[in-house]
């Protein structure tokens, strides 16, 4: 299991960008949460958003808006294929006093209760010919990185999700078969339903609140790889999906991966292969799909030095399944999934290194690291939408795995004193027990622009509900507020 830190963001209004706000948001985009639904689909179908997304719910998709996904993004007529999205946003979280850890809440907790323009993305989408469509993100994010010494951010740009597709289709009286091929830079980022990781709620995260920092791997390649993958969608009932990965470092695939150093990267070995299977129903107002996913992962634990013989194994399986009731005013869609993962790790974590933790007493070592872990993450979510205008979601996470002292960031060390993590994140247990909730209210005043709140509400973090961290921080002091203004053009 690796921890991975996904960040989220509200307050004090009265600084929203000032007046440079109405110039850039016309120029730069949204973050990734939101990056499926774009305008230049729009005028390509001359349909309206709620066509293809449910109840206006960005990126939540209708089955009129699966097939257009499935087919390669080309119905329609050809149009500028051109869009960009503009997120404003602020996060206030519950508690920020890091005096234990580091002392530094604008390392720990950066722009909380400020009003941000986070960055954004050009898209470059839509038809190329009747058969070959794209999905192409190259993002700007104006906090990409910050400094130890003072806290101060700089942006750059990069590569995103990127889905180019080949399709085709034919129907009959008694046959409607889809089949296609998908080049893209994150699995599961292909999918037309957002049980997946890839199009998971939240839809929307900003920078500063803490989020669960354990992922599955199938959840966390994205621009790390370049994979190739075949389809078919059988008289919309049947999907299967076969596909493999590697890593987008060198030649042709670094553009997959443009922006990312090497040395941050999650450099797979050879190709990986990824699978995925649903059925699907539709009758009436009403749409279901149960389905299946998996991977097998080989990753260098360096990924500058590349030794075969030390690399971490992961293999994720999934179950998934969805509802919708569309019918206007109203639409619902509900989600639910669970992945399981289970790692053996390569030489670097076997059981020959010692942890640098000990007990309280600061005698006894703690546990060496396993040799094996598992990790279960399980996601519900329910939302909706009246009228495509107002609408709400509640989403339930629950992490959980067996503990490792590999992932311990605090700590007694051999004088029996409590060794601090740095930050608010950190993990006295080693487990990556995490479980909450998130709800969302939203708001769509005109077509392209969203107004919502979202709440985060923890109940354990770090394998704890109380003193996770070892220095008294509590797993509801990372609850959160996140309020965000979407626009796109």
């Amino acid at each position: 299991m690796k921890s991975t830190d996904r960040h989220t963001v509200p307050s004090k209004f009265s600084t929203l960008c000032s007046g440079a706000f109405p110039v850039i948001a016309l120029l730069l985009a949204m973050l990734p949460g939101l990056a499926d639904a774009i305008p230049v689909f729009a005028r390509q179908t001359g349909q309206n958003c709620v066509a293809c997304h449910a109840g206006g719910q960005f990126p939540e998709l209708t089955p009129y808006g699966r097939i257009f996904k499935l087919t390669g993004y080309t119905l329609g007529e050809r149009t500028i294929p051109l869009s960009a999205m503009v997120v404003a946003s602020a996060t206030k979280t519950r508690n920020t006093d890091d005096t234990a850890q580091d002392g530094n809440p604008r390392a720990d907790f950066p722009k909380d209760g400020s009003a941000i323009l986070a960055g954004g993305s050009l898209f470059l989408a839509g038809k190329v010919t009747n058969n070959i469509g794209a999905f192409i993100q190259h993002t700007y994010d104006n906090y990409a990185e910050q400094s130890a010494s003072d806290s101060h951010w700089k942006g750059h740009s990069s590569s995103d999700n990127v889905d180019v597709r080949f399709a085709d289709r034919f129907i009959d009286p008694n046959r409607d078969l889809i089949f296609g091929m998908s080049l893209n830079n994150n699995p599961t980022v292909q999918d037309a339903f957002n049980s997946v990781p890839a199009w998971g709620f939240p839809y929307q995260t900003g920078l500063s609140a803490t989020q669960p920092g354990f992922d599955p791997k199938i959840a966390s390649l994205g621009q790390n790889v370049a994979g190739l993958g075949a389809y078919v969608y059988y008289n919309q009932h049947v999907y299967a999906e076969v596909a493999a990965y590697r890593a987008a470092d060198r030649g042709f695939w670094a553009w997959f991966s443009q922006g990312i150093p090497t040395e941050q990267m999650s450099m797979v070995k050879g190709a990986n292969p990824y699978w995925r299977l649903a059925l699907t129903h539709e009758w009436g107002p009403h749409n279901i799909m149960v389905g299946a996913m998996g991977m097998n992962t080989i990753q260098y634990n360096d990924p500058v030095i590349r030794d075969s013989g030390d690399t971490d194994k992961f293999r994720d399986i999934g179950l998934d399944a969805q509802y919708q009731y569309l019918l206007d005013p109203h639409a619902v869609t509900a989600q639910v999934s669970y992945i399981r993962e289970r790692v053996s790790y390569g030489a670097s974590h076997n059981s020959s290194n010692a942890s640098e933790f000990f007990d309280a007493t600061g005698m006894i070592s703690q546990p060496n690291f396993n040799d094996n872990d598992t990790l279960n993450f399980m996601r519900a979510k329910v939302s909706y939408s009246y009228h495509a205008k107002y609408g709400g979601s509640l989403a339930y996470f629950n992490i959980t795995g067996n503990a490792n002292s590999m992932n311990q960031s605090a700590g007694f060390d051999d004088t029996g004193a409590l060794v601090p993590a740095g930050s608010h994140t950190g993990n006295l247990s080693g487990s990556p027990d995490t479980r909450g909730m998130v709800s969302e209210v939203f708001w769509t005043p005109i077509q392209y622009v969203r107004v919502g709140a979202q709440f985060t509400a923890f109940s354990k973090f770090n394998g704890a509900s109380n003193n996770y961290d070892g220095f008294g921080r509590n797993a509801k002091d990372n609850n959160s507020v996140f309020l965000y203004v979407w626009g796109a053009y």
